[in-house]
């Protein structure tokens, strides 16, 4: 695997940076714009990330327009707000019937349009401005872009269904129908940058993943999807590896990283891969991105307390024996480690006597590389795929008897989108809950707010699944109350100590809020602060993440704990 230098790589006239939150894609994308400017080249970078971090790189108020950066000669910027483009996305597609349709369905309309699908289309038809715009086009001899199109949004502009007026008429329910509403006039430019984002000679993926398998995974996932609609020219970078292990923590992550690496999907050994070392300093600021494909690395030293003396996770668990909770939830975005706390948790309450019933949408070998040996621990792994699958199947059976197959093939792919799967999983969640007998059930990964809002008021939700299976269990009337309740449930939300997922965790939190489910409790997970180590690049690593610590601690208004990177529990309870 050769050390990536931007120079010495085919690149093509468009880069498009892709990967799961957190793994460095702004830095890299950054650094890549900065070395081709520095060397001459007209260079424009585009971010549509909401938790972009593009104007403090450049230390430049940027919006949607290309700014020049007038520390880097040749370099310009914009930072699209995917939030914003979603809000103005959402109007014009309700705008119109604001004083035609009562307040009750516009606030449905607008609710439907609230996922991330919505986000995927909104976030393309700003791609799509400056993949058709010939003045961009020949104005810049490298056009990046900060966080790649997602496959499924382009797989759905590429069906026939997408522009004629079955999204109109559709009155069956499916979870995303409706979401492309607004494009209807645009086919031909979407066909123009669907076409350039195909064409390997244009246009290529920039892969960006940390050694770690959950993000090579994602990443895996990713290319699949792109790959599927012809977007085939990719690159792999995997992004801070370690380089120099010198005592135990540092060398435990060696081993861990190497073995992740060589252990990553086919699909992406297979691609050319490059990686970038882990760097004993904060890359952050222009000086510090001109020197990331540099060779040779400065060590520098850091002003980090060892041992800082963060609240832990038994402050949770007595507060959930205090309360007698019975049902807990660990919710976060993928990578941040929920799977681990609810394994803790579990293990802690059993520990206090409690029966408990540990579910988890994990697959079921990642859940079966923990040591859970205590007899009052039950395990009910909910296969995600497998819920799925019978969603689909039931949809799909409704949809074949009255739908033509232009129509169904549209059904189809949007049973492939996000919402579908959470709608799916949401429906064995609720089996679970009701059919618990234990003292307690701890689920790993809840339901987003979105879902919930999307699916019920009890009675949305009713209305959903009667559209496309005919009944209504029990078990989902009951789940919302339940979840509403803050005498039997708790939420609680897992995060890193770093940029991305705490701004990702933010707005998790916010859809919680939208939905009248109380949440209290944070977990700021795999944290260095607290680790005895002398590696400098793990030193670093624990600097930068004390103001994100301290962010959490002020959002979470002090009911927050600290997870240290654990050695010790990797050892006992992992099968390593």
């Amino acid at each position: 695997m050769d050390f990536f230098q931007p120079t010495e790589s085919e690149l093509t006239h468009y880069l498009f940076f892709t990967g799961k939150g957190g793994v460095g894609k702004t830095t890299v994308a950054s650094a890549t714009a900065i070395k081709l400017a520095n060397i001459g080249h007209q260079v424009a970078i585009i971010s549509t990330d909401p938790a972009s971090n593009l104007q403090d790189v450049f230390k430049t108020e940027l919006d949607d327009k290309l700014k020049q950066i007038t520390t880097v000669p040749n370099l310009y910027a914009a930072n699209f707000d995917p939030l914003e483009a979603t809000a103005k996305y959402k109007e014009n597609v309700v705008g119109p019937y604001r004083d035609i349709l009562p307040a009750a369905a516009i606030e449905n309309m607008e609710e439907q349009l609230s996922g991330s699908c919505t986000v995927e289309i909104a976030a393309f038809n700003e791609f799509a401005e400056f993949l058709t715009d010939p003045e961009v086009d020949q104005r810049f001899d490298y056009i990046i872009f900060d966080t790649a199109p997602t496959g499924h949004a382009l797989r759905m502009l590429q069906l026939p269904s997408a522009w004629n007026d079955y999204l109109d008429e559709n009155q069956r329910g499916a979870s995303c129908l409706g979401q492309l509403a607004g494009l209807k006039d645009k086919k031909k430019a979407y066909s123009k940058a669907v076409e350039t984002l195909s064409d390997p000679n244009l246009t290529t993926l920039m892969i960006i993943s940390r050694p770690e398998k959950s993000s090579l995974l994602e990443a895996d996932r990713a290319c699949q999807e792109l790959d599927q609609i012809g977007m085939k020219n990719q690159l792999l970078v995997i992004n801070g590896v370690l380089q120099q292990p010198n005592d135990d923590p540092s060398q435990f992550i060696y081993r861990q990283q190497q073995q992740d690496i060589a252990q990553m999907p086919d699909n992406l050994a297979d691609k050319t891969n490059y990686y970038l070392p882990l760097r004993p300093y904060n890359v952050i600021g222009i000086d510090r991105l001109r020197h990331l494909f540099d060779d040779q690395m400065v060590v520098e030293s850091t002003a980090i307390t060892k041992g800082t003396n963060y609240p832990k996770l038994n402050k949770i668990v007595d507060h959930l024996l205090e309360t007698n909770k019975k049902i807990v939830f660990t919710m976060g975005k993928g990578g941040v480690g929920k799977t681990t706390i609810a394994v803790k948790i579990a293990e802690k309450l059993a520990q206090a006597g409690k029966t408990v019933n540990l579910a988890t949408t994990d697959p079921a070998d990642h859940l079966n590389q923990f040591k859970i040996d205590d007899q009052r621990i039950t395990i009910s792994h909910i296969d995600e795929q497998l819920a799925l699958k019978a969603y689909q199947n039931e949809v799909i059976t409704k949809a074949e008897k009255s739908m033509s197959a232009d129509d169904l093939d549209y059904i189809k792919e949007d049973l492939r989108s996000p919402c579908t799967q959470e709608i799916a999983v949401f429906r064995r969640f609720a089996e679970i809950i009701a059919d618990n007998r234990s003292d307690v059930v701890v689920i790993d990964t809840a339901p987003t707010g979105h879902t919930l809002l999307l699916l019920d008021s009890t009675q949305k939700y009713a209305e959903q699944v009667k559209k496309t299976t005919g009944s209504v269990p029990k078990s989902i009337t009951d789940l919302l109350p339940k979840l509403q309740d803050h005498q039997q449930t708790e939420i609680i939300m897992v995060t890193l100590p770093e940029t991305t997922p705490v701004y990702e965790s933010l707005r998790l939190n916010q859809d919680l809020d939208r939905v009248d489910i109380l949440h209290d409790w944070w977990v700021v997970n795999q944290s260095m602060v607290g680790i005895q180590t002398d590696n400098p690049f793990l030193e670093v690593r624990a600097e930068n993440e004390v103001e994100w610590i301290d962010k959490i601690a002020e959002v979470s208004h002090g009911k927050f704990v600290v997870e240290n990177w654990d050695l010790d529990f990797e050892k006992e309870f992992l099968k390593v």
